[in-house]
């Protein structure tokens, strides 16, 4: 799974890679042709809560794959300019960062966020609405394709209102519909506002919340300098950098969790001595098929699985304990697996 950092050139996008990933990848305009590619570790205390209890060989956490894109033009009036190599490219993303500018620019020039939003926003439903104009083209000249362009004639009327697919409240079948499409304004967005150090610990604006709500997306406030200098201290010097800024926190973490739940992700977990496990799984798998995520073979001679919440494995400690409590469930191949659930599973092949 890939989540696209995009953006307009300048809003240091690439700063913020570089902090989330501990690469050097170069920035400015010397890298802004370029498409960079670095794993972030999902931080996660159950993971680290289970290392504690099994002090396994090996602690694996979830990841996610961050593509760096090639940043957008700014034409005349701050409007983005897309063309066709970074449409296709951004299209390869499951998910999208936009990172916008929170400080001035080189010529002093204010920051222009909500002005920004709105103008990649559109950018983004006008190369929608290329897709779906071309595609009506042919489907209407054509027989057998009536479900899908009753489809697009609905949504047609909604991109050239400027409306982004993803606040349609489109149902899950219309999605599945239109999967194939790629379509921009469809995929997740999250909203990082990059901002000078001095207001790291700043408030997301009101504005830019409202503006990112109308995009049906969520937003929150980092600061790349100061999580690219923190990326770069150990771990014991960290505190007393935060503490220095007036941060009880680095926004680096709840930034990573952030744009996996943009995937609509969920992790279950395997614990014992060899390895503690998070396992990244699509919201609504089943069993079965979670139990492919880690073997081909577990899934092939699935039998059942062994479930325990995480909460009930945090308050008891041990997979006996929450067996004696009755808190360890025997589920079968069609149970929805949840978030956090400890799982063992049983196979023959």
């Amino acid at each position: 799974m890939k989540v696209g950092l995009t953006g307009f050139a300048s809003a240091g996008k690439t700063t913020v890679f570089n902090a989330l990933t501990g690469l050097q990848a170069p920035t400015g305009a010397q890298g802004e042709s370029r498409r960079n590619l670095g794993v972030i570790k999902v931080p996660d205390a159950r993971v680290d809560a289970l290392a504690t209890i099994f002090t396994p060989k090996k602690t694996t956490y979830a990841e996610v794959n961050f593509v760096d894109f090639p940043p957008s033009r700014a034409a005349g009036g701050r409007r983005a300019v897309l063309d066709a190599d970074t449409v296709a490219q951004l299209r390869d993303a499951d998910a999208l960062v936009e990172v916008v500018r929170g400080f001035p620019d080189l010529t002093g020039a204010p920051a222009t966020p909500v002005q920004d939003l709105k103008a990649f926003a559109a950018e983004l439903v006008l190369a929608d609405l290329a897709v779906v104009e071309k595609r009506l083209e042919r489907v209407r000249k054509e027989k057998g394709h009536e479900r899908e362009k009753a489809l697009l004639d609905r949504i047609v009327a909604d991109l050239e209102a400027g409306r982004p697919l993803r606040t349609l409240g489109l149902s899950a079948d219309d999605r599945r519909a239109l999967a194939g499409f790629a379509f921009l304004s469809l995929q997740p967005l999250l909203v990082l506002v990059n901002v000078p150090e001095a207001e790291a610990g700043s408030p997301l604006p009101a504005d830019v919340a409202e503006r990112a709500r109308a995009e049906g997306a969520e937003a929150l406030v980092l600061s790349a300098p100061v999580e690219a200098e923190l990326s770069q201290l150990e771990p014991g010097d960290r505190g007393a950098f935060l503490a220095d800024l007036g941060l009880e926190a680095s926004a680096r973490d709840r930034f990573i969790r952030a744009s996996y739940a943009l995937l609509d992700l969920v992790s279950f977990l395997t614990a014992g001595e060899d390895e503690c496990r998070a396992w990244p799984i699509a919201r609504g798998t089943t069993a079965v098929k979670a139990a492919g995520k880690i073997h081909s073979d577990i899934e092939r001679g699935f039998i059942r699985a062994e479930v325990i919440g995480w909460e009930d494995f945090a308050r008891y400690g041990s997979e006996v304990k929450c067996r004696e409590a009755g808190k360890l469930r025997l589920e079968g191949k069609d149970y929805v697996v949840r978030d956090g659930d400890v799982i063992h599973f049983r196979f023959a092949v």
